[in-house]
Protein backbone atom coordinates (compact mmCIF):
# COMPACT_ATOMS: atom_id res chain seq x y z
CA UNK A 1 0.00 0.00 0.00
CA UNK A 2 0.89 3.45 -0.32
CA UNK A 3 1.35 6.44 2.31
CA UNK A 4 -0.75 8.64 0.78
CA UNK A 5 -3.23 6.09 1.27
CA UNK A 6 -3.46 7.02 5.34
CA UNK A 7 -3.67 10.44 4.90
CA UNK A 8 -6.68 12.55 6.10
CA UNK A 9 -7.39 15.97 7.06
CA UNK A 10 -7.50 15.92 11.14
CA UNK A 11 -8.26 19.16 13.10
CA UNK A 12 -6.01 20.33 15.42
CA UNK A 13 -8.76 21.14 18.25
CA UNK A 14 -9.14 17.19 17.75
CA UNK A 15 -6.02 16.40 18.94
CA UNK A 16 -6.45 15.29 22.82
CA UNK A 17 -3.14 17.65 24.68
CA UNK A 18 -4.55 15.78 27.97
CA UNK A 19 -6.31 13.07 29.80
CA UNK A 20 -9.93 12.75 29.61
CA UNK A 21 -11.40 14.58 32.47
CA UNK A 22 -14.96 16.03 33.73
CA UNK A 23 -15.43 19.48 35.37
CA UNK A 24 -16.91 19.47 39.14
CA UNK A 25 -18.51 22.60 40.95
CA UNK A 26 -18.63 22.79 44.43
CA UNK A 27 -19.61 26.14 46.76
CA UNK A 28 -17.24 26.53 48.63
CA UNK A 29 -17.44 28.36 52.72
CA UNK A 30 -17.96 31.83 51.68
CA UNK A 31 -20.77 30.72 48.87
CA UNK A 32 -18.62 31.18 46.11
CA UNK A 33 -18.52 28.90 43.16
CA UNK A 34 -15.36 26.87 42.61
CA UNK A 35 -14.52 24.11 40.28
CA UNK A 36 -11.70 21.24 39.61
CA UNK A 37 -11.13 18.89 37.05
CA UNK A 38 -11.18 15.18 37.64
CA UNK A 39 -9.12 12.51 35.35
CA UNK A 40 -11.13 9.75 34.36
CA UNK A 41 -9.42 7.18 32.24
CA UNK A 42 -12.04 4.88 31.04
CA UNK A 43 -14.65 7.53 30.29
CA UNK A 44 -13.24 8.52 27.07
CA UNK A 45 -15.57 7.35 23.66
CA UNK A 46 -15.57 4.07 22.72
CA UNK A 47 -16.08 3.17 18.98
CA UNK A 48 -16.85 -0.23 17.80
CA UNK A 49 -16.08 -1.96 14.35
CA UNK A 50 -17.37 -5.27 13.48
CA UNK A 51 -14.83 -6.22 10.84
CA UNK A 52 -16.56 -9.17 9.01
CA UNK A 53 -19.61 -7.13 8.25
CA UNK A 54 -18.39 -3.59 8.72
CA UNK A 55 -21.16 -2.65 11.16
CA UNK A 56 -20.07 0.49 13.14
CA UNK A 57 -20.99 1.06 16.74
CA UNK A 58 -20.87 5.11 17.96
CA UNK A 59 -23.53 5.04 20.70
CA UNK A 60 -25.17 3.72 23.40
CA UNK A 61 -28.17 1.34 23.16
CA UNK A 62 -31.71 1.16 24.58
CA UNK A 63 -33.89 -1.58 25.72
CA UNK A 64 -34.90 -2.40 22.21
CA UNK A 65 -31.20 -2.33 21.41
CA UNK A 66 -31.58 0.68 19.08
CA UNK A 67 -28.89 3.06 19.13
CA UNK A 68 -29.67 6.20 21.72
CA UNK A 69 -28.63 9.57 19.74
CA UNK A 70 -25.96 11.11 21.29
CA UNK A 71 -24.94 8.94 24.03
CA UNK A 72 -21.58 7.78 23.05
CA UNK A 73 -20.41 4.63 23.83
CA UNK A 74 -17.12 4.94 26.32
CA UNK A 75 -14.43 3.01 27.37
CA UNK A 76 -16.24 1.36 30.03
CA UNK A 77 -18.91 -0.29 27.34
CA UNK A 78 -15.31 -2.27 25.99
CA UNK A 79 -16.71 -5.46 28.62
CA UNK A 80 -19.47 -5.41 26.86
CA UNK A 81 -18.54 -7.11 24.01
CA UNK A 82 -16.20 -10.16 26.61
CA UNK A 83 -17.01 -12.77 28.78
CA UNK A 84 -15.78 -15.08 31.02
CA UNK A 85 -12.56 -16.81 29.54
CA UNK A 86 -11.70 -14.15 27.06
CA UNK A 87 -8.16 -13.03 27.82
CA UNK A 88 -7.00 -9.46 26.98
CA UNK A 89 -3.05 -9.14 26.27
CA UNK A 90 -1.27 -5.77 27.90
CA UNK A 91 1.75 -4.38 27.49
CA UNK A 92 3.44 -3.84 31.00
CA UNK A 93 6.39 -1.50 29.81
CA UNK A 94 6.70 1.29 32.02
CA UNK A 95 7.72 5.21 30.47
CA UNK A 96 10.64 6.29 32.51
CA UNK A 97 11.31 10.49 32.21
CA UNK A 98 13.44 10.49 29.12
CA UNK A 99 13.51 14.00 28.35
CA UNK A 100 16.20 16.25 29.64
CA UNK A 101 17.29 19.94 29.59
CA UNK A 102 20.72 20.50 30.00
CA UNK A 103 23.29 23.50 29.07
CA UNK A 104 26.42 23.02 26.74
CA UNK A 105 29.45 23.95 27.89
CA UNK A 106 31.49 27.47 27.49
CA UNK A 107 28.81 28.75 25.52
CA UNK A 108 25.77 27.99 27.87
CA UNK A 109 23.66 27.24 25.50
CA UNK A 110 20.53 25.13 26.40
CA UNK A 111 20.20 21.64 24.58
CA UNK A 112 17.40 19.16 24.85
CA UNK A 113 18.43 15.70 25.58
CA UNK A 114 16.16 12.67 24.70
CA UNK A 115 17.53 9.33 26.52
CA UNK A 116 16.50 6.36 24.69
CA UNK A 117 18.24 3.53 26.13
CA UNK A 118 21.41 2.53 27.90
CA UNK A 119 24.14 1.02 25.82
CA UNK A 120 26.66 0.25 28.86
CA UNK A 121 25.72 -0.55 32.12
CA UNK A 122 29.53 -0.09 33.38
CA UNK A 123 30.34 3.41 31.78
CA UNK A 124 26.94 4.85 32.25
CA UNK A 125 27.03 5.01 27.76
CA UNK A 126 23.71 6.14 26.94
CA UNK A 127 21.76 6.30 23.00
CA UNK A 128 20.29 10.10 23.11
CA UNK A 129 18.73 12.16 20.68
CA UNK A 130 19.84 16.19 20.58
CA UNK A 131 18.09 19.36 19.67
CA UNK A 132 19.82 21.44 18.51
CA UNK A 133 21.82 18.68 16.63
CA UNK A 134 24.35 21.20 14.67
CA UNK A 135 26.02 22.49 17.67
CA UNK A 136 26.55 19.12 19.35
CA UNK A 137 29.80 17.45 18.47
CA UNK A 138 31.85 14.68 19.68
CA UNK A 139 33.91 15.41 22.78
CA UNK A 140 31.68 18.32 24.01
CA UNK A 141 30.36 17.94 27.66
CA UNK A 142 26.64 18.94 28.51
CA UNK A 143 25.65 20.03 32.02
CA UNK A 144 22.35 18.72 33.54
CA UNK A 145 22.65 20.55 36.51
CA UNK A 146 22.96 23.78 38.45
CA UNK A 147 25.71 22.06 40.83
CA UNK A 148 27.31 20.75 37.33
CA UNK A 149 27.40 17.06 39.03
CA UNK A 150 25.65 15.25 36.33
CA UNK A 151 27.61 15.82 33.33
CA UNK A 152 27.85 13.62 29.62
CA UNK A 153 30.68 13.76 27.42
CA UNK A 154 29.32 13.17 23.65
CA UNK A 155 31.15 9.57 22.97
CA UNK A 156 29.88 9.23 19.24
CA UNK A 157 27.49 10.36 16.59
CA UNK A 158 24.72 7.83 15.42
CA UNK A 159 22.83 9.46 13.26
CA UNK A 160 22.04 13.46 12.65
CA UNK A 161 20.08 13.87 15.93
CA UNK A 162 21.45 10.94 17.59
CA UNK A 163 24.67 10.87 19.73
CA UNK A 164 26.21 8.47 22.52
CA UNK A 165 26.62 10.28 25.93
CA UNK A 166 28.38 8.97 28.30
CA UNK A 167 27.69 10.37 31.46
CA UNK A 168 31.19 11.43 34.24
CA UNK A 169 29.15 10.06 37.53
CA UNK A 170 31.21 7.83 39.43
CA UNK A 171 28.55 6.08 41.66
CA UNK A 172 26.69 2.84 41.68
CA UNK A 173 25.01 1.70 38.73
CA UNK A 174 21.31 2.33 40.53
CA UNK A 175 22.18 5.26 42.53
CA UNK A 176 23.40 6.95 38.55
CA UNK A 177 19.99 6.29 37.53
CA UNK A 178 17.65 7.18 39.97
CA UNK A 179 19.49 10.76 39.90
CA UNK A 180 19.23 10.86 36.37
CA UNK A 181 15.64 10.47 36.18
CA UNK A 182 15.03 12.59 38.69
CA UNK A 183 16.13 15.27 36.40
CA UNK A 184 13.94 14.31 33.46
CA UNK A 185 10.44 14.98 32.44
CA UNK A 186 7.73 12.93 31.10
CA UNK A 187 8.60 12.36 27.57
CA UNK A 188 4.98 13.87 26.38
CA UNK A 189 5.02 13.53 22.64
CA UNK A 190 5.96 17.08 21.13
CA UNK A 191 3.35 17.19 19.53
CA UNK A 192 1.22 17.49 22.91
CA UNK A 193 3.64 19.94 24.24
CA UNK A 194 3.84 22.14 21.43
CA UNK A 195 0.15 22.79 21.39
CA UNK A 196 -0.79 22.93 25.29
CA UNK A 197 -0.87 27.04 26.45
CA UNK A 198 2.41 28.40 26.79
CA UNK A 199 3.73 28.45 30.48
CA UNK A 200 3.42 32.17 32.11
CA UNK A 201 5.77 34.56 30.59
CA UNK A 202 6.61 32.72 28.09
CA UNK A 203 3.60 33.19 26.11
CA UNK A 204 6.26 35.15 23.07
CA UNK A 205 8.94 32.52 23.38
CA UNK A 206 8.77 29.68 20.37
CA UNK A 207 9.32 27.32 22.68
CA UNK A 208 7.50 24.10 23.84
CA UNK A 209 5.64 23.89 27.56
CA UNK A 210 7.03 21.43 29.86
CA UNK A 211 5.83 18.25 31.34
CA UNK A 212 4.28 18.65 34.84
CA UNK A 213 4.50 15.56 37.88
CA UNK A 214 0.94 15.05 36.66
CA UNK A 215 1.56 14.06 33.66
CA UNK A 216 4.16 11.36 34.77
CA UNK A 217 1.40 9.68 36.10
CA UNK A 218 -1.06 9.79 33.64
CA UNK A 219 0.97 9.27 30.88
CA UNK A 220 1.68 4.97 32.69
CA UNK A 221 -0.58 2.90 32.75
CA UNK A 222 -1.78 2.10 35.72
CA UNK A 223 0.06 -1.85 35.93
CA UNK A 224 2.81 -0.43 34.52
CA UNK A 225 5.73 -2.47 35.38
CA UNK A 226 8.95 -3.27 33.81
CA UNK A 227 10.82 0.51 33.01
CA UNK A 228 12.25 0.63 29.40
CA UNK A 229 9.89 2.84 27.29
CA UNK A 230 9.70 6.22 25.98
CA UNK A 231 6.83 6.98 24.83
CA UNK A 232 3.37 5.20 26.76
CA UNK A 233 1.65 2.19 25.00
CA UNK A 234 -0.99 4.75 24.71
CA UNK A 235 -4.36 2.32 24.46
CA UNK A 236 -3.44 1.38 27.64
CA UNK A 237 -3.75 4.35 29.40
CA UNK A 238 -7.51 4.04 29.13
CA UNK A 239 -7.88 1.56 31.67
CA UNK A 240 -8.75 2.21 35.33
CA UNK A 241 -8.51 -0.36 38.50
CA UNK A 242 -11.91 -0.02 38.78
CA UNK A 243 -12.12 -1.00 35.43
CA UNK A 244 -10.08 -4.10 35.49
CA UNK A 245 -11.51 -4.72 39.08
CA UNK A 246 -14.69 -5.71 36.74
CA UNK A 247 -12.77 -7.45 34.42
CA UNK A 248 -11.81 -9.82 37.03
CA UNK A 249 -15.25 -10.15 38.45
CA UNK A 250 -16.61 -11.00 34.68
CA UNK A 251 -13.98 -13.54 34.39
CA UNK A 252 -11.85 -12.32 32.17
CA UNK A 253 -8.15 -12.81 32.02
CA UNK A 254 -5.37 -10.35 32.11
CA UNK A 255 -1.69 -11.81 30.37
CA UNK A 256 0.84 -9.33 30.37
CA UNK A 257 4.13 -9.12 27.86
CA UNK A 258 7.05 -6.18 27.25
CA UNK A 259 7.57 -4.25 24.71
CA UNK A 260 9.31 -0.94 25.49
CA UNK A 261 8.02 1.63 22.78
CA UNK A 262 10.27 3.33 21.22
CA UNK A 263 9.81 6.92 19.18
CA UNK A 264 9.66 4.69 15.93
CA UNK A 265 6.19 5.51 16.22
CA UNK A 266 6.42 8.98 16.24
CA UNK A 267 8.57 8.92 12.88
CA UNK A 268 7.94 10.15 9.59
CA UNK A 269 7.41 7.80 7.33
CA UNK A 270 9.85 9.89 4.19
CA UNK A 271 8.62 6.59 1.39
CA UNK A 272 5.39 6.32 -0.70
CA UNK A 273 5.60 2.72 -0.48
CA UNK A 274 5.36 1.13 2.64
CA UNK A 275 7.36 -2.03 2.04
CA UNK A 276 10.15 0.33 1.95
CA UNK A 277 9.88 1.83 5.27
CA UNK A 278 12.15 0.53 7.99
CA UNK A 279 10.82 0.75 11.45
CA UNK A 280 13.31 1.25 14.66
CA UNK A 281 14.26 -2.06 16.37
CA UNK A 282 12.17 -2.41 20.11
CA UNK A 283 13.78 -4.78 22.80
CA UNK A 284 10.38 -7.36 24.19
CA UNK A 285 9.69 -9.80 26.74
CA UNK A 286 6.85 -12.97 26.06
CA UNK A 287 7.12 -14.91 29.25
CA UNK A 288 5.89 -18.58 29.89
CA UNK A 289 3.10 -17.24 32.15
CA UNK A 290 1.60 -15.19 28.97
CA UNK A 291 1.90 -17.64 26.43
CA UNK A 292 0.18 -20.70 29.22
CA UNK A 293 -3.05 -18.28 28.88
CA UNK A 294 -3.31 -17.03 25.73
CA UNK A 295 -3.05 -20.51 24.73
CA UNK A 296 -5.23 -21.62 26.67
CA UNK A 297 -7.77 -19.75 25.61
CA UNK A 298 -6.92 -20.17 21.95
CA UNK A 299 -7.80 -23.95 22.75
CA UNK A 300 -10.67 -23.10 24.83
CA UNK A 301 -12.35 -20.98 21.90
CA UNK A 302 -12.51 -17.97 23.60
CA UNK A 303 -11.73 -14.51 22.54
CA UNK A 304 -7.76 -12.88 22.73
CA UNK A 305 -7.72 -9.54 22.59
CA UNK A 306 -4.92 -7.63 22.26
CA UNK A 307 -4.84 -3.72 23.79
CA UNK A 308 -2.86 -1.61 21.76
CA UNK A 309 -0.42 -1.71 18.24
CA UNK A 310 2.84 -2.42 20.66
CA UNK A 311 1.17 -5.64 21.83
CA UNK A 312 -0.22 -6.41 17.88
CA UNK A 313 3.48 -6.27 17.21
CA UNK A 314 4.85 -8.53 19.76
CA UNK A 315 2.52 -11.38 19.85
CA UNK A 316 2.69 -11.38 15.75
CA UNK A 317 6.35 -11.48 16.31
CA UNK A 318 6.63 -14.22 18.87
CA UNK A 319 3.90 -16.55 17.46
CA UNK A 320 5.05 -19.63 15.91
CA UNK A 321 3.49 -21.19 12.14
CA UNK A 322 1.01 -23.20 14.47
CA UNK A 323 -0.55 -20.25 15.52
CA UNK A 324 0.40 -20.38 18.96
CA UNK A 325 2.33 -17.87 20.98
CA UNK A 326 5.44 -18.10 21.69
CA UNK A 327 8.13 -17.19 24.59
CA UNK A 328 10.89 -14.44 23.43
CA UNK A 329 13.21 -12.17 24.87
CA UNK A 330 15.10 -10.46 22.04
CA UNK A 331 14.09 -7.70 19.33
CA UNK A 332 11.44 -6.72 17.26
CA UNK A 333 11.33 -4.09 13.81
CA UNK A 334 8.33 -5.87 12.73
CA UNK A 335 6.16 -3.19 10.41
CA UNK A 336 2.82 -4.24 10.58
CA UNK A 337 0.35 -2.76 7.46
CA UNK A 338 -2.39 -4.00 4.97
CA UNK A 339 -2.73 -6.53 3.45
CA UNK A 340 -1.67 -8.77 6.75
CA UNK A 341 -3.34 -11.18 8.34
CA UNK A 342 -3.13 -11.35 11.62
CA UNK A 343 -2.38 -15.02 13.43
CA UNK A 344 -3.02 -15.02 16.69
CA UNK A 345 -6.10 -12.47 18.39
CA UNK A 346 -9.49 -12.20 16.88
CA UNK A 347 -10.21 -8.18 18.58
CA UNK A 348 -8.38 -5.34 19.15
CA UNK A 349 -8.21 -2.18 20.58
CA UNK A 350 -6.40 0.92 19.27
CA UNK A 351 -6.65 4.45 19.85
CA UNK A 352 -7.33 6.95 17.13
CA UNK A 353 -4.32 8.44 15.76
CA UNK A 354 -2.73 10.99 13.36
CA UNK A 355 -2.39 10.73 9.95
CA UNK A 356 0.07 8.68 7.88
CA UNK A 357 1.23 7.27 11.55
CA UNK A 358 2.67 3.62 11.25
CA UNK A 359 -0.15 2.91 14.31
CA UNK A 360 -3.24 3.70 11.87
CA UNK A 361 -1.47 0.97 9.68
CA UNK A 362 -1.51 -1.13 12.09
CA UNK A 363 -4.82 -0.61 12.69
CA UNK A 364 -6.40 -1.07 9.19
CA UNK A 365 -3.98 -4.88 8.79
CA UNK A 366 -6.40 -6.15 11.76
CA UNK A 367 -9.64 -4.33 10.80
CA UNK A 368 -9.40 -3.70 7.34
CA UNK A 369 -8.61 -0.66 5.46
CA UNK A 370 -11.81 0.28 3.62
CA UNK A 371 -13.59 -0.10 7.65
CA UNK A 372 -10.84 1.23 9.39
CA UNK A 373 -10.77 4.60 7.09
CA UNK A 374 -14.46 5.25 7.31
CA UNK A 375 -14.17 4.41 11.13
CA UNK A 376 -12.11 7.53 11.03
CA UNK A 377 -13.88 9.62 8.78
CA UNK A 378 -16.81 9.36 11.20
CA UNK A 379 -14.13 9.87 14.03
CA UNK A 380 -13.70 13.37 12.85
CA UNK A 381 -17.21 14.09 11.85
CA UNK A 382 -18.16 13.43 15.25
CA UNK A 383 -15.32 15.05 16.90
CA UNK A 384 -13.43 12.05 18.88
CA UNK A 385 -10.09 12.81 19.86
CA UNK A 386 -6.97 11.45 18.78
CA UNK A 387 -3.66 10.97 19.78
CA UNK A 388 -2.23 8.92 23.05
CA UNK A 389 -4.80 11.13 25.33
CA UNK A 390 -7.40 9.90 22.60
CA UNK A 391 -10.32 7.90 21.88
CA UNK A 392 -10.51 4.18 20.68
CA UNK A 393 -11.38 2.18 18.43
CA UNK A 394 -12.77 -1.71 19.45
CA UNK A 395 -12.17 -3.66 16.26
CA UNK A 396 -14.37 -7.05 16.99
CA UNK A 397 -15.32 -10.32 14.52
Amino acid sequence: MKLSQFNFTLPQELVALYPHSIEREFVNDKGEKESFRVYRRDESRLMVLHRKSGEIELFKKDSQGQPIDGQYLDFRNVLDYFGEGDTFVLNDTKVFPARLYGTKEKTDAKIEVFVLRELNEETHLWDVLVEPARKIRIGNKLFFDDAGVMVAEVYDNTTSRGRSLRFLYDCPHDQFVHDLYSLGECPLPTYVLNNRPAEPGMENMHVHSHATKEDMENFQTIYAKNVGAVTAPATGLHFSRELMKRMEIKGINTAFLTLHCSLSNFSQIEVEDLSKHKMDSEAMTVSKECCDLVNKTKDQGHHICVVGCSVAKATETATGTDGYLKEYDGWTSKFIFPPYDYQLADSMIANFYHPESTLIMSTAAFGGYENVMECYRLAVEHGYKFGCFGDSLLIVD
